[in-house]
């Protein structure tokens, strides 16, 4: 790792600069990185009135279709309050709406309209373009080195015998 300028004092670095840069954790550079993408992502579906949360339960929902509100939290990485507020206003806005199950009245699948669909894929092409910039200067070989290892680190790890003291 090569050294970044040391900030002045009192000075906050930059993200890239210090401890926000290749001296930092892991885990906090991740987190830099996914705010930054977040904010990225807002500004790219700003002018869609949705936010990056309801693009990843619509994203979720068309990849796998006939899931709980549960399972569309677990899958879009939000709490299940937060999910069943995206539901209400996606539905609301006309973007999905609720069919009961055949056999289990209770039940409700959630599918997308065809306007939900049409908005969808307008907010997955800027979503595209902003992965192509984030992925800029990368050949084939390291993005997919990148990707395995992020889907490796978003899994959980069984601690090893050694304790953190």
């Amino acid at each position: 790792m090569s050294k970044a300028p040391i900030p002045e004092p009192g000075a906050i670095p930059e993200p890239g600069e210090g401890k926000r840069g290749e001296e930092g954790y892991l885990g906090y550079l991740l987190r830099q990185a996914a705010a930054a993408h977040r904010h990225r992502m807002e500004k790219a579906l700003a002018d869609l009135s949705i936010t990056p949360p309801q693009f990843a339960v619509l994203t979720m929902l068309r990849a796998y279709p006939g899931h709980s509100n549960a399972d569309l939290a677990r899958l879009a990485l939000l709490t299940p309050q937060t999910v069943s507020l995206i539901v209400a206003n996606l539905e609301r806005a006309g973007f999905i709406w609720r069919r009961r199950h055949e056999v289990h009245g209770r039940i409700q699948h959630l599918e997308l309209t065809e306007s939900g669909a049409a908005l969808l894929g307008e907010a997955t092409a800027r979503a595209r373009e902003l992965e192509r910039d984030l992925a800029a200067g990368l050949d084939p070989a390291e993005e997919g080195a990148i990707r395995r290892w992020l889907a490796s680190a978003a899994k959980e790890r069984r601690p090893d015998k050694r304790t953190v003291a």
